[in-house]
């Protein structure tokens, strides 16, 4: 599945096009770890229009690690308003509904995928920070869900420990992709293995029963040379034009420079979102506390 063919499909299609990857290409020999149970149960007590906020409370309990990380995130200078909080129920209650679920859920998938690669060194420290500036952005967008901004950001470079666990001279790949100027990353893997992280997280994501437009999302996030094409739905568009904003913002905030992909595709990015260039300027200070707690 070529990057270009992809950004230039539907939804749809590219859900169909990773299943064909996954039945007789590149990605049938991928091992995809299961979707933690506590993450399933979790989707199926958020999914009704009145969540199951017995079965939260229980699923959050079940691991002690998970019921510590709650009752930090709600004693956090960012929350606790000088509250101290003890039990999960009290830090559910300061945190609200969503706050709690995107925090669940940011644990349960590092869990499942834990990242033992200096390669990778920070990998979900800095995929947490992403889905904070990813559901920041959502808020100041009109129409763009918090919760699915949220797993983008999450999930958009999930493909990386799962190719570095299961595919040999992957982290060759990757010190090779770094050094080399005259293409993408994307188009290294593509190279060296027939398929690329971008495709591999769609395939988590698919796997793990998140929706069409997370998938094909994540898996056209660095295919930002179509953004606003025709093809793909304005939502996915969306995602990844805001996914480029979150990623600039993070690198501001960890004192880096700006990327390739911001050099070639702000513009784009930004008018696409309708959102100023100056408006960058007040939401890196706004989201310095959140990326401190995260």
């Amino acid at each position: 599945m070529s990057p270009t063919a992809a950004a230039r499909a539907s939804t749809a299609a590219i859900q169909a096009e990773i299943e064909q990857a996954r039945r007789c290409g590149p990605l049938q020999h991928i091992a995809i770890p299961p979707c933690p149970t506590l993450l399933l149960r979790l989707k199926d007590a958020l999914a009704p229009r009145e969540p199951d906020l017995t079965e939260v409370a229980h699923i959050a309990s079940h691991d002690v690690a998970m019921s510590a990380a709650l009752i930090r995130l709600a004693n956090s200078p960012l929350h606790s308003g000088g509250h101290t909080v003890s039990t999960v129920g009290q830090a559910m209650t300061l945190l609200g509904l969503d706050e709690t679920a995107r925090a669940m859920t940011e644990f349960l998938v590092a869990k499942a995928l834990p990242v033992r690669s200096a390669q990778l060194e920070r990998f979900w420290e800095r995929s947490r920070r992403r889905a904070v500036a990813m559901a920041f952005i959502a808020r100041q967008l009109p129409g763009l869900p918090v919760d699915l901004a949220h797993a983008h950001g999450l999930f958009c470079h999930v493909g990386l420990p799962v190719l570095l666990q299961c595919v040999r001279g992957y982290a060759a790949t990757l010190m090779e992709a770094d050094m080399r100027h005259d293409r993408s990353g994307v188009a290294t893997e593509n190279a060296n293995h027939r398929t690329d992280h971008a495709v591999t997280g769609a395939l988590v994501c698919k796997l793990w029963r998140f929706s069409p437009t997370l998938v094909a999302s994540v898996r056209l996030h660095h295919d930002l040379a179509h953004l606003g094409d025709a093809g793909a739905d304005n939502e996915v568009h969306t995602l990844v034009a805001a996914g480029l904003l979150a990623e600039h913002l993070m690198r501001r905030a960890e004192r880096m420079p700006p990327d390739r992909e911001w050099h070639d595709h702000a513009d784009t990015a930004l008018d696409w979102l309708a959102v100023p260039a100056t408006e960058l300027e007040a939401w890196e200070d706004q989201l310095q506390p959140l990326f401190d707690a995260a």
